[in-house]
């Protein structure tokens, strides 16, 4: 699939606003959800001593992020959204960053550890190596990134009024690979049950030790 960047934009934007026009019913949707587990899979992998400094990737109305700053952390979020933004940085105390997926403006070494929960998905395959060598730039030496994802066999395209793609292990190392980074541990979401009834994919990776 070969996007123009007219097609880029308005996946962008159609995307987007689809989180605006719901953006209530979707906190209330997914507030309590319990993602314990992603949280703990980033932090455990991380060198040194905490506080870390942690960059949510797409946090939406701040669940994640506040429960980050809640264990100790200096964590900042990054939202294409601007009422996810805002909600988020009223429900957290934290910074955000309203920053389109496709242009992000994100400082170099800065983070121990980016965390990208149900966000790169969104991300057409073709930018996804851009967009995954400007996280790996934004991590310190040896940072490690967090991606949890609806998982798939490649298909790409509109869902219900999202653009999404639905990666699967295989694909998603290669491209983690790609942009500099070395897999360090995956599993399957929601915990607990047969293989084929978990809809998620995640995977824990250290940014190597390659220069640049």
């Amino acid at each position: 699939m070969n996007l123009s960047p007219e097609e880029l934009e308005r996946i962008a934007q159609a995307t987007l606003d689809h989180y605006e026009q719901r953006a209530d019913d979707f906190w209330a949707g997914t507030r309590d959800h319990d993602v314990r587990q992603n949280i703990e899979a980033l932090l455990r992998h991380i060198d040194g001593e905490s506080p870390h400094a942690i960059l949510d990737f797409g946090c939406g109305p701040g669940r994640d992020l506040k429960a980050f700053a809640e264990l100790g952390h200096r964590a900042v979020g990054v939202e294409g959204s601007a009422r996810f933004a805002a909600m988020a940085r009223s429900y957290s105390g934290c910074e955000v960053w309203q920053q389109d997926f496709l242009r992000l403006q994100l400082p170099g070494k800065r983070f121990d550890g980016v965390y990208a929960n149900a966000a790169l998905f969104h991300v057409p395959a073709q930018e996804l190596p851009r967009v995954l060598g400007q996280l790996r730039a934004a991590l310190r030496p040896r940072g490690v990134l967090f991606s949890s994802n609806p998982r798939g066999h490649g298909e790409e395209g509109w869902n219900r009024g999202r653009y999404g793609v639905y990666h699967d292990l295989e694909t998603w190392r290669g491209y983690l690979a790609g942009a500099g980074f070395d897999e360090v541990e995956h599993y399957y979401r929601p915990a607990g049950l047969p293989r084929e009834q978990q809809a998620w994919l995640a995977v824990v990776a250290r940014r190597t030790a390659q220069t640049g």
